[in-house]
Order: C-alpha cells, then sequence, then structure tokens
C-alpha cells in the first residue's frame, strides 16, 4: 500500500465532510469511470442537473449574467428611452438590423438574457437545497472519532504527564467547550470541531443571491419610474398625465402611484470660478414644497443623490437649466404669449436651445390669424463677439444672451402628429425677414426687444430668467429587498472567507511505563497558518493541567572490580 493511500485509510472519517461541496459521482460508483458503463437518457439528465447544480456553472452564469448586461448600458434601451433608440436607428442603418435580431435594444427582456437569468436561479436554488440538507446532518451529528495515528495530521503535539487520562480528557473536553468547539468523549480521545459558520456564510452568500434575483425581478414588474421638467414656480401632481415621459413594469398599475405632489420654490447651483475645475457645481439643490395624500405642506431640499422620498416613491434631482421670460405682441401691442421658455442645454457651460410656440391669439396685421414660432439659442455666459460665433463660456448667469429667429404660419400642432416641444416643425412656415436679410437670428440682452418686420408685432426679452429643475419620479418596490441581499450576500462572503472549519482531537492513555500520553492534532478544510498557532494555544492551556511528567533518572553504571582494585 503506498503512503497515500495509508494515510487516507488513517484519517477515515475524521477527515471527511469537512465541506458540503456536491461531490464528484462516477457512473460506476467509484474509481476514475474510464471504460465504465455508458449513460442512459436518466443518467445524461442526472449528469446535466449536476452540471447546471455545481458551483462551476453557477459562476460561469452568473459571470455570463453581468456581461449580459454590459449591452443594456451602452446601448439605447426601448424600455428607457424611445426617442434615443430611434436616434440610433437613423444614424446606425448597418447596425441596427443585426441589433434588432440580437434584440439589444431591450436586453433586459430579450430571450436570452432571460434563459440565463432563469438557469442561475434554477442552479442557485439546485446547489442550495442538497446543501442544506447536509449541512443540517452534519450541525445534528457529532465530530468524529479520532483517526488511527494522529502523527499523520499537518497539526500535531504531544507530551507524557502524571495526570490520569480520564482526568486530562475531562479537563481537555471542558477547554474545548469553553473556546465554543462542539465536542464529546469518544473512546480514549476528545473529539472537537468548529467553523460551522464557515458553511452557513456560504450558503447565505448562495441564497442572498437568490433574494437579490427576486428583488430584481420583482421591481422590473411592479416599478414605475418617469420624468417631469419644472420651472421655478410651477408644481408637479403624481398623476400620469402630468409626467412628460413615463415607464412601468408588466405588473403595474397607475392607480398604485403614491398621491403627492411638490412645488419647485428655488434652484440654487453655484459653480467653481478658478482653477481646473472652472465650472464644476459646487452647490445643486433644488428647494420645494410637498404634501402627502392631501395633508400639510412640508418643506425640502433635493439634491444629487439625496432624493425626496414621500409615498413610498423616491423624487430624484437629474438636471437643470435656464428658463428665459419672454413676452410676445402682435401688430397692435396686445399680449399673445408671456412666460418662462425652457430651453435644454447643450453643453457643460448650459449653452442651450429650444422653441417659443404661439398657437392661439395672434393676428397678422390684417387681422388674420397665424402661428407663430421662434427658435430659441441661449447662453448664460456670452463668448464670441466679432467672431460670428456664440457660445457659453461659464454655467452661471454672469452675461446672458438669447438669441431668437422667428418664422410665422403653420406650426402643424393640428396634424395629429406628436410633436417635440423643444423643436419647430418649419415645413409650412416662413421666416421673418432680419435687418441686412443675413438670415441671422436677432441677438437681445434682458430688457431688449426685437421689432418683427412689417408691423408683425414684436418679441421682449424680459430682465427675469428663471431657472428649471428635472426630477425622476421611480417607486420600486424590490430596491429594499435587494439592499438585504446584497447585505446577507456581503456578510456570507466574509465568513466564507474568514471563517476556517477545523477539527482538533486530544488523546490520552496510558503508555507501557505507566505515565500518561497526551496526543493533539488538527485537522482543517485548507491549508492555514492559524490552526498550529490555535493548537498550540490550546495545548500550552491543557499542558497547565496537565504538566510534562519528569523524565524517569539513569541508574549510574556499575564500576568493574578491576577498576575498584
Amino acid at each position: 500500500m503506498s503512503k497515500t493511500e495509508t494515510d487516507t485509510h488513517d484519517i477515515g472519517e475524521a477527515g471527511a465532510q469537512l465541506s458540503t461541496a456536491p461531490r464528484e459521482d462516477t457512473p460506476d460508483g467509484g474509481g476514475s469511470g474510464i471504460g465504465g458503463p455508458t449513460l442512459g437518457p436518466i443518467g445524461w439528465i442526472r449528469w446535466f442537473w449536476r452540471q447546471l447544480t455545481s458551483m462551476r456553472v453557477a459562476l460561469i452564469l452568473l459571470f455570463l449574467l453581468s456581461l449580459g448586461a454590459i449591452p443594456g448600458s451602452l446601448i439605447p434601451q426601448t424600455s428607457a428611452d424611445e426617442l434615443k433608440v430611434q436616434q440610433f436607428k437613423d444614424a446606425h442603418e448597418t447596425l441596427t438590423p443585426i441589433y434588432e435580431k440580437l434584440q439589444l435594444f431591450d436586453v433586459y427582456g430579450s430571450v436570452w438574457f432571460s434563459a440565463i437569468y432563469i438557469l442561475l436561479f434554477v442552479s442557485l436554488i439546485g446547489c442550495i437545497v442538497p446543501r442544506t440538507w447536509q449541512f443540517v446532518g452534519q450541525l445534528r451529528g457529532r465530530p468524529p472519532a479520532a483517526p488511527r495515528r494522529l502523527t499523520r495530521l499537518p497539526a500535531y503535539t504531544t507530551w507524557r504527564t502524571r495526570t490520569e487520562p480520564e482526568q486530562v480528557r475531562e479537563v481537555a473536553l471542558a477547554m474545548l467547550k469553553g473556546r465554543r468547539f462542539r465536542a464529546h468523549v469518544t473512546g480514549d480521545a476528545v473529539a472537537a470541531e468548529k467553523g460551522y459558520l464557515r458553511e452557513t456564510g456560504n450558503l447565505l452568500f448562495h441564497v442572498a443571491l437568490i433574494v437579490i434575483l427576486v428583488a430584481f425581478a420583482v421591481g422590473q414588474v411592479y416599478k414605475s419610474e418617469g420624468g417631469k421638467l419644472i420651472v421655478e414656480g410651477d408644481g408637479f401632481s403624481n398623476t400620469l398625465t402630468q409626467y412628460d415621459d413615463f415607464k412601468s413594469g408588466s405588473q403595474f398599475s397607475t392607480d398604485e402611484l403614491a398621491p403627492f405632489s411638490f412645488s419647485l420654490d428655488s434652484f440654487t447651483g453655484t459653480y467653481e470660478k478658478n482653477g481646473p475645475q472652472r465650472g464644476t457645481p459646487r452647490t445643486f439643490e433644488a428647494a420645494v414644497t410637498y404634501s402627502e395624500n392631501g395633508g400639510p405642506d412640508k418643506k425640502a431640499v433635493i439634491r444629487v443623490n439625496e432624493p425626496l422620498q414621500v409615498g413610498g416613491s423616491k423624487v430624484y434631482l437629474i438636471a437643470h437649466g435656464y428658463a428665459p421670460v419672454v413676452t410676445v405682441r402682435d401688430g397692435r401691442g396686445k399680449v399673445v404669449s408671456s412666460g418662462p421658455v425652457p430651453l435644454l442645454p447643450i453643453d457643460n457651460n448650459i449653452t442651450s436651445t429650444g422653441a417659443l410656440k404661439v398657437m392661439d391669439g395672434y393676428r397678422d396685421r390684417n387681422g388674420k390669424k397665424e402661428q407663430l414660432g421662434f427658435q430659441a439659442f441661449f447662453v448664460p455666459t456670452f463668448a464670441g463677439a466679432g467672431k460670428g460665433t456664440m457660445f457659453s463660456q461659464f454655467p452661471a448667469l454672469d452675461f446672458p444672451v438669447l438669441a431668437l429667429t422667428g418664422y410665422h404660419g403653420d406650426l402643424r400642432v393640428d396634424s395629429g402628429l406628436p410633436q417635440n416641444v423643444y423643436q419647430l416643425d418649419t415645413s409650412k412656415m416662413k421666416q421673418f425677414a432680419v435687418e441686412g436679410g443675413t438670415g441671422k437670428a436677432n441677438r437681445l440682452l434682458p430688457g431688449e426687444t426685437m421689432t418683427l418686420p412689417n408691423g408683425a408685432g414684436s418679441v421682449t426679452f424680459e430682465k427675469e430668467i428663471k431657472e428649471w429643475a428635472s426630477f425622476q419620479i421611480s417607486q420600486q418596490p424590490g430596491n429594499g429587498l435587494a439592499l438585504a441581499g446584497a447585505i446577507a450576500a456581503i456578510a456570507g462572503l466574509a465568513a466564507s472567507l474568514f471563517i476556517q472549519r477545523r477539527r482538533i482531537w486530544v488523546r490520552a492513555v496510558k503508555g507501557a511505563d505507566g505515565v500518561t500520553v497526551v496526543e493533539m492534532a488538527g485537522l482543517g478544510r485548507s491549508e492555514s497558518a492559524r490552526l498550529p498557532e490555535e493548537l498550540a494555544e490550546l495545548a500550552v492551556t491543557l499542558h497547565t493541567e496537565a504538566p510534562t511528567a519528569p523524565e524517569p533518572a539513569e541508574e549510574p553504571a556499575e564500576e568493574s572490580e578491576g577498576a575498584e582494585k
């Protein structure tokens, strides 16, 4: 018999079952399985199930799930923004058919992503259930008896003592239990085991992954999410018609929208003025007044990553811009439109574009009803004078300028086709002629007025410039469950990494000369410097109760008679 076979035979049951990982069984029940019987249909099903529920496959599926989520972050998703998806399709005509076949515009609802998700779910459950039952069996059992030869274990020590074996075992049992070992006397030795929390952490980690997957599914099915742009002084009520855009899960009902409302009192934004971070926001907050379910008004401040929680929903501050106040008058001086015009930023210095539409109330100099439209270009801090350009060099309102290009005719708002409120459809409109016939827009400073040609009226850029903030209102019931799963996963992973499963044996027997021989040995699930140190500490503690016996005195050698003579 080889040395390896001898070691295995000596350690026996003592070294087994330190893990609840599933065993790799061969078709013939043992050996290498080379040349064994072929697998039938049932055998192949069992083999496939064992592979699917193995930890290796679970990790592969988890990696594939993470890999599959990458396209969902890089490619516009239909569920998030249909407009961006359409813009992407218009710009990439070659890639679009390929992406559509691969369902890359709807990654999280695609067949392949759902398949990975479901297989991972089944794999984790199939892995956890048998390991849990096996672990419960280990908890109900007792540590195995000591191996025949403790000297073959990785951590070992021995000494001789005059303390009786029964007393040594009694002291060792009390000592090990005091160190929170599960211990009992079996034969001539004390068997003890510790570190069950390692496998508990391992199982907790896998259960937590299932909890996270369930939370993700619940969040996708019952979530709601919408956006709203609000100008200072305006408000929002949490009803479907109030949203600028809204999307929800398949099982979400609009009746579940939390009853609350809020108004934007003011927006405060300050920016770094000097250095390499010039223009970086320093203060970015929205002061709001809100009420829940018709209750009293309350004040709150919403900041980036500090949402307002109300009625089971969270209100996030996601963007900011300017809304110049513009007044439009007809040829008789009658005000036909007056109010803030929200414009959308196109760069970090809040250079903004948008449109002003006058749909009702305007008549030309002949009294004929007509519609007006103005393309607007706004910079909070003007730059580019004398260069024929116009751009913003700082995001704050240091030198605001508004450029307007006017059109008259039919805005086509009654055509039945949806329109972007920030863009003009000029297909049925004519541009107002401007001085010099250059076709360029008129630039206005706050308080200045642009006179439209041929007595068509005037446009005034008022001195007041309001600010707007864009909010995201989301309701995701699975977030709390996902957070709990993530915390449990971290705790379980920490336990499985830092706690070592180990066994200790203390054997005390009478030697041939009547002196007690004490042997202590330890075996861990994996090699660790901590096990020999722990065994040494236990040996020192036990040694104080069972000290080393003195060595027998040697008898002096008898001198020969010849030497005496």
